[in-house]
């Protein structure tokens, strides 16, 4: 383990391992504590060196999860060889900084701050993003995205080009004008309308003088989900035969490990009905109950479209029990909106996160993940066992890897 860092490229084991974390804002810290949980079963196995990056050959995310990629996969300042975060210390950037990028007013003065932010909306973004922005930059500085320590796949949307941009690892490898800052991809896959500004940047190739301009907004409009995306960049990876990739057909599906993390659903009994939202105006659908319904739905949609894809995919190739995906879709109403940054509701998306991890999984559940015999194994089995199974997985992998590039060094020496 200590002679290599970074991810072994998967031409030297059996799987093509892969992270999607969903978007979110603040509900964020639900996935930071799955992977919390999942890096320290990594350390058991392995050792206190052991960090997440070092056994994914791709780690996607969207808005708050491309964050959350960019903290997992960017080199540290001070050590090229580890990230700049452990999974275990994101939950505690989420805790401290959430409530200087999403400053809330409670107690006497809540309601007109309430008040205020509203009428900020109705003539432009809820939040001005210089906390954002600026921590963000302090985080990551000049990190660039081919400097990763493993791939990254961060989506978001071009507003001028009115079309998909994707950032990763592989277009910045072989295309000098997308390899944009870090930080500037971050800022712009969180840039949610109506909550954050959009944001422009460029990137110059040296060489050429050729510059690209961007225009971007949140990356949840292309897919909050973005596991598809994530595998879509793989399939492109193997089409055009890169020597990262093991020879295999772009839809074998049966080499994918998948782990996949949602950032939580609102519980089914909120009272929105056809009767109530047919009455509904332009506010009523942007601001109601505290939260913003069509936001709220349009993004919820988008992983749940994506959710049903991929499980009937895996389930199609007979390979279920190498997709997990993890997805609360009972969170109270009240800790729905992605910008509530109360001390009260973080730490209760705190408590979300280690519930959902050793909450018996359900009946839904253990459809969803495949797991047989479903009745038996539902009544005590949880995510917890079920991330604790992949980090096996995992864990066996990366060695084979290391196995296999050690045989492939002491041939060459002979």
């Amino acid at each position: 383990m200590e002679k290599n860092y970074a991810c072994p490229p998967p031409s030297k084991g059996n799987l093509i391992t892969v992270l999607s974390i969903d978007g979110g804002g603040v509900k964020g810290i639900i996935p930071a504590t799955f992977l919390t949980f999942l890096e320290s079963k990594l350390q058991e196995l392995d050792g206190s060196n052991a960090r997440i990056a070092y056994y994914f050959d791709v780690i996607a995310g969207t808005s708050t999860g491309g964050l959350i990629t960019a903290m997992l996969a960017t080199p540290s300042l001070s050590n090229a060889k580890q990230p700049c975060y452990e999974a275990k210390d994101i939950v505690l950037f989420y805790l401290q900084h959430c409530p200087h990028i999403f400053p809330c007013r409670t107690g006497f003065f809540g309601w007109f701050f309430k008040i205020l932010h509203m009428i900020k909306m109705i003539i432009g973004p809820k939040y001005d993003g210089k906390y954002l922005h600026k921590i963000i930059n302090d985080l990551l500085g000049d990190r660039r995205v081919k400097e990763t320590l493993t791939n990254v796949v961060i989506p978001t949307f071009d507003v001028k080009r009115v079309k998909t941009t994707i950032f990763s690892t592989f277009k910045a490898r072989s295309n000098t004008l997308m390899d944009a800052r870090l930080a500037d991809v971050c800022i712009g896959t969180s840039a949610a309308p109506t909550f954050l500004p959009a944001h422009y940047f460029e990137t110059v190739d040296h060489h050429t003088g050729a510059s690209c301009s961007f225009n971007i907004i949140d990356g949840g409009i292309v897919a909050n989900n973005p596991t598809l995306v994530a595998m879509g960049e793989i399939t492109k990876q193997i089409r055009w035969k890169s020597k990262e990739f093991p020879e295999t057909k772009p839809l074998d599906y049966h080499r994918y490990l998948v782990i996949s993390l949602g950032t939580g659903l609102p519980e089914q009994d909120i009272k929105f009905d056809a009767w109530h939202v047919a009455k509904w105006g332009i506010f009523g659908w942007l601001g109601r109950e505290d939260t913003m319904p069509l936001l709220n739905m349009f993004l919820h949609a988008s992983s749940d479209m994506t959710d049903t894809h991929v499980a009937n995919l895996f389930k199609a190739m007979g390979c279920s029990d190498q997709l997990l995906r993890i997805q609360d879709h009972n969170i109270p109403i009240e800790a729905v909106p992605v910008d509530l940054s109360t001390e009260k509701n973080l730490q209760g998306l705190v408590k979300i996160g280690e519930k959902l991890l050793h909450k018996p999984l359900s009946k839904d559940d253990c459809m969803i993940n495949y797991i047989e015999p479903m009745p038996k194994a539902c009544d005590t089995l949880t995510n917890a066992d079920v991330l604790t199974r992949f980090a096996k997985l995992l864990s066996d992998e990366r060695k084979l890897r290391l196995q296999n590039m050690e045989l492939d060094a002491s041939h060459s020496t002979h």
